[in-house]
């Protein structure tokens, strides 16, 4: 069974909602920067980690662990409970908004198309780098 297993480093970054703009007597539709960038570097981490192979077929699933950064504002003692997992994130950004984001850049690399994600495991933690790993896998059984 062919596992593929990335890292992206740098702090985990929500798909934001589209944005218009005025092109002429038109609108253009475009995605904010931040997110572009963080999905391209998404892309780039799955592309290594694919080493050239084909897009993985049939049913697959994903396992996303979120690595956020501990605010500077902690104190010592909220940064320990942060550290050892007794605090997790819960502000911004979403977790769903997140892994929507890795799931869009993968596509066509991890697998063609992200409708292929039947199960998944997504959670947020703190850590001292930010960071986000991605685990995805076929299903067994449905080769």
């Amino acid at each position: 069974m062919t596992v593929i297993n990335f890292v992206v480093d740098g702090q985990p970054v929500a798909k934001g909602r589209p944005r218009f703009a005025r092109v002429g007597k038109g609108v253009k539709a475009y995605t904010p920067a931040k997110t572009a960038t963080y999905e391209q570097q998404v892309s780039w981490a799955a592309k290594a980690a694919m080493r050239g192979a084909s897009p993985l077929a049939g049913p697959v699933e994903l396992y996303v662990l979120l690595y956020m950064q501990i605010p500077a504002s902690y104190s010592k003692a909220k940064r320990a409970r942060a550290i050892s997992g007794d605090l997790r994130p819960t502000g911004k950004p979403d977790l769903d908004n997140v892994v929507k984001g890795i799931k869009d850049a993968c596509n066509n690399i991890v697998w063609a198309d992200d409708s292929q994600v039947v199960r998944m495991v997504a959670s947020k933690h703190y850590a001292a780098r930010a960071s986000a790993t991605v685990i995805a896998a076929p299903v067994e059984g449905n080769s």
